[in-house]
């Protein structure tokens, strides 16, 4: 029985990480396609007024804002900064009682 269970796990695991890689590649190939977007319009269009950022380094966010509307994104970045990490926690929890 306890075999079996093992091997049941085993063969999750194995397909798991090919799942992983591929959403790891179609994120990062997302990230780069919207970075080049970024690029190519500030070189064609110039240096915005407006500019917001949130960056995660591990669990703290760091945001910036600069222009006449950063308060708003500042705002809207640090709601967003939250709602990441309430879903880490709620998604941490339900994997806790799925027993992974």
């Amino acid at each position: 029985m306890v075999n079996e269970e093992i091997a049941k796990h085993a063969d999750n695991e194995a397909g798991g990480f090919p799942k992983f890689l591929i959403l790891f590649l179609i994120g990062f190939f997302i990230i780069s396609v919207g970075i080049i977007i970024l690029m190519v319009t500030a070189a064609l269009y110039g240096v915005a007024e407006n500019f917001g950022a949130l960056i995660f380094i591990g669990p703290f966010p760091i945001v910036v804002g600069v222009g006449p509307e950063a308060t708003w994104m500042v705002l809207l970045a640090i709601i967003l900064a939250v709602l990441s990490i309430i879903m880490f926690l709620i998604l941490r929890r339900e994997l806790e009682k799925a027993g992974v």
